[in-house]
């Protein structure tokens, strides 16, 4: 059997790309409140020998924020699956390590929805020093909606939509 096809240089911009219309928000052009924002310390297990963040930490924190999010929207993920059928999974994500996180830091991350589709949200992330307001950390989020089922594509809760709408955070109804 012959060797796989390398990936075109196409495919591989596309991929690359795939946020270019949703990049994240930095606090300097952040023109919307944030949808969530946290206060959290970074403790010793969260950084690597020498006292920095470790990257997935990062991830971990980011974590915590959509889930408090939806926390906040009246959607708990314990429940999401058996009263739906409906999960969530973080599709894509892009993040920039801008500048290092410290133990005993205390970070402030912001939450923005920056867009809603029929399966999936784009989520934007940042992680500020709480004390001097520089952004350390930039994330974009794709979370689809699966059904559990098949761990295919399934339409994002009504619940959910609905929330947002109310909520003024979506610019239209999908």
């Amino acid at each position: 059997m012959p060797p796989p096809e390398p990936e075109s240089s196409v495919a591989r911009a596309a991929t690359r790309n795939r946020f270019a219309d949703h990049e994240p928000i930095s606090a300097a052009t952040a023109g919307s409140a944030s949808l969530l924002t946290q206060t959290l310390r970074v403790y010793l297990e969260d950084t690597d020998a020498g006292g920095i963040v470790y990257h997935a930490s990062w991830l971990r924190f980011f974590e915590r924020a959509r889930t408090d999010w939806l926390r906040a929207l009246g959607i708990e993920q314990s429940s999401l699956g058996p009263a739906t059928g409906i999960g969530f999974v973080v599709r894509d994500m892009q993040i920039a390590f801008l500048r290092p996180g410290r133990l005993d830091q205390t970070i402030r991350t912001e939450l923005r929805l920056a867009e809603a589709r029929r399966a999936s949200l784009f989520l934007t992330q940042n992680a500020f020093d709480a004390t001097s307001g520089e952004e350390l950390v930039r994330a974009t989020v794709r979370i689809a909606a699966l059904r559990l089922t098949d761990q295919r594509a399934a339409p994002l809760p009504r619940t959910l939509l609905a929330e947002l709408a109310t909520r003024g955070a979506l610019a239209t109804e999908t």
